[in-house]
């Protein structure tokens, strides 16, 4: 832009200066072989545009010569942990504030971390939920119409199961379970004898059978932060989940494809665990709301042993995924290896 203003008042300049020179010529009759001199502002815009050569110059030559080296992307804290574990494999490092690691068969606690802590607990309230369910007796096959109840005004959670869908009391438990769908397990509880407050007194008195002290349940979803447990608790709740084929069947399926007003709908497990095949699971629950943070609870098979994991309150989208993996190493790397019989 600078360079255009310098030409066009270059250009205006010389005009003058030549109409000027044309008409001392004219009078004095000058030798028309006389060169005219330049004037100072041509002067300083052939400067100008020297310089300007000199910089395009230099730029094509520095774009057709090697590229610089982009700078290694700085790691994740995922990625820092792993190299944390790898260089000390006797230790474990987690980014969930309460996990409980426990052995399936004898109670007996493998790793623990603020095991008693009571926290939110988010959707792994769903087991409880199923489990009610299924203490019933209630049919599986039975028809339940999807109504204004049941959608969420709490948190604004979205949902595929619009009001008067119609599915089967045994598809809300496989979408609750597997996809964590609340607007599912609210009808599982609204359609529940007695409604959604019976659901609840059920649940709450299930929790105390199990011996569940720090547990209490406001509603069959999670979205309640009022939903709170403790890790010790709640692998009570996986181990007693754990005995009813449906639920084992249910929460570790990777996906499924539900029939809803003529149109299919797919869903996957909310576990990327599952869905990744290279753990032996079990039972699997995830839950998800602020309050609560990350959480994920299994029942699966590590270096040869059945385990329940719990982990709790968890920052960061794969953290949770993240911790399993580190104890699951942690596990290998430290198991005892019985001879062959």
């Amino acid at each position: 832009m600078l360079l255009r203003i310098f030409l066009s008042y270059t250009v205006e300049s010389a005009e003058k200066d030549n109409k000027n020179t044309d008409m001392q010529h004219t009078a004095d009759s000058v030798n028309p072989a006389t060169e005219r001199r330049l004037h100072h502002l041509e002067k300083i815009v052939a400067v100008f545009a020297l310089c300007a050569v000199f910089a395009l110059t230099a730029g094509f030559a520095q774009a057709g010569g090697p590229k610089a080296k982009k700078k290694p992307a700085a790691q994740t804290d995922e990625q820092m942990l792993d190299q944390m574990q790898r260089a000390h494999p006797d230790k474990v490092f987690l980014r969930s504030n309460a996990v409980l690691v426990q052995d399936a068969a004898s109670g007996l606690t493998v790793l623990e971390k603020n095991g008693d802590s009571v926290v939110p607990i988010a959707s792994i309230t769903k087991l409880m939920t199923a489990r009610v369910v299924r203490d019933r007796g209630l049919d599986l096959e039975q028809r339940v119409v999807i109504s204004e109840d049941d959608l969420d005004t709490l948190k604004g959670t979205r949902s595929r199961l619009r009001p008067g869908s119609v599915v089967t009391r045994g598809e809300l438990m496989l979408l609750a379970l597997m996809a964590s769908e609340n607007r599912a397990a609210h009808a599982l509880g609204r359609a529940y004898p007695g409604g959604i407050q019976a659901f609840v007194d059920a649940m709450n008195a299930k929790a105390q059978l199990l011996g569940m002290n720090d547990s209490r349940f406001a509603d069959p979803t999670g979205l309640s932060s009022a939903n709170v447990s403790s890790p010790r608790d709640l692998a009570k709740l996986v181990l007693a989940a754990h005995e009813y084929p449906a639920i084992r069947d249910f929460s570790t399926r990777d996906a499924a494809t539900v029939t809803v007003q003529g149109q299919e709908l797919a869903y996957q497990n909310t576990n990327g665990l599952v869905r990744a095949g290279t753990w032996s699971i079990g039972l699997s629950k995830t839950g998800f709301i602020n309050e609560a943070g990350r959480c994920l609870v299994m029942r699966a098979r590590v270096a040869g042993r059945d385990l329940v994991l719990v982990l709790m309150d968890s920052w960061g989208k794969q953290s949770r995924i993240g911790d399993a993996n580190r104890i699951r190493k942690w596990l290998e790397a430290n198991s005892v290896r019985r001879p062959a019989s």
